[in-house]
């Protein structure tokens, strides 16, 4: 006799703990909103991440990739499929001359910026304010104070349809907090990433973060929110638009656009991902009528909309 398994029972069989089910997005989220995903499946290395999106491609299973959950909105309903959290966090120092650092694609960036200038690293100060993953911003072009992924990216290991492959940052095809991978031009999987470093000191480094963590804490609201909101244009800051615009300090339920930076939505405690998408879309339009500019969103919407 024939027993037929659904694709759910083979991920249990193949994944075991590692696999749970109607599961909350919301706390793996920055902004702390979101629905269940109906699969919730944990990465905890580069190995372990190339193996489940094998697995998951081969039983012809749609999923999303979660890292830090900073520049994501997730649907009050959800996400369908499954979705893999990405908790992979392998870091390795190269010494010499020119110095580097290897990260697997769930380290946390602003973790990273800080590791690398307590071992006298200079090169990554930019990143210490940067929220979400290394993989995130080697996917989106991180950037912050002048500094960006393209600038430091020596490559990026990524699983395509061919296995796994090494991209420099010009076959990224990088631009302004976009890529080869953002604009969905290659269907890929950031497993790792070798970053370029300059030799230092723990005292240079550090005060260079300590003045660009002062900058950002005087400049942006703290709280749960998804970072930038919307791009900048060429030019311009979202933030002064969406002010000119006289929008700073709306709020709709328990979201509010932040009255200290026009490009943060803030979350006041059990905000519902419908009331920022509404907040998002009374921006782009009231921008778009009083000063003719389309606003780009930053953040990626998750689920179902």
């Amino acid at each position: 006799m024939v027993t037929l398994t659904s694709p759910i029972d083979v991920l249990y069989a193949k994944l075991g703990d590692k696999v749970k089910e109607n599961a909350s997005l919301a706390p793996y989220t920055s902004a702390r909103i979101g629905g269940p995903a109906d699969v919730l499946v944990t990465a905890e290395s580069a190995d372990e991440l190339a193996s489940i999106t094998k697995l998951l491609k081969k039983e012809h299973l749609n999923f999303t990739m979660l890292g830090g959950g900073s520049n994501v909105l997730v649907s009050d309903k959800g996400v369908r499929g499954v979705v893999v959290l990405n908790r992979a966090k392998g870091v390795r120092f190269h010494n010499g001359d020119q110095p580097s650092v290897t990260a697997e694609s769930g380290v946390t960036f602003s973790n990273l910026a800080n590791r690398c200038a307590a071992k006298g690293f200079a090169g990554l100060e930019w990143a210490a304010t940067v929220p979400g993953t290394v993989g995130g911003a080697v996917y989106g072009n991180a950037g912050a104070f002048g500094g960006d992924m393209a600038g430091n990216l020596l490559w990026a290991e990524l699983l395509t349809e061919n296995g796994r492959e090494k991209f420099s940052a010009e076959q990224m095809v990088y631009g302004y907090r976009t890529s080869i991978l953002k604009r969905g031009e290659l269907d890929a999987i950031v497993l790792s990433a070798e970053l370029s470093l300059k030799n230092s000191t723990k005292e240079e480094a550090t005060v260079k973060i300590e003045q660009f963590s002062a900058h950002r804490k005087a400049t942006q609201p703290p709280g749960a929110s998804m970072g930038s909101m919307f791009k900048n244009p060429n030019g311009d800051y979202a933030g002064r638009l969406i002010e000119a615009a006289g929008l700073k300090g709306t709020r709709m339920g328990n979201a509010q656009i932040s009255p200290l930076h026009g490009n943060f939505f803030i979350n006041h405690e059990n905000t519902k991902a419908e009331d920022i998408h509404a907040l998002i879309q009374l921006v782009q339009e009231t921008v778009k009528e009083k000063l003719g500019v389309e606003l780009e969103l930053e953040i990626e919407l998750i689920g179902e909309w």
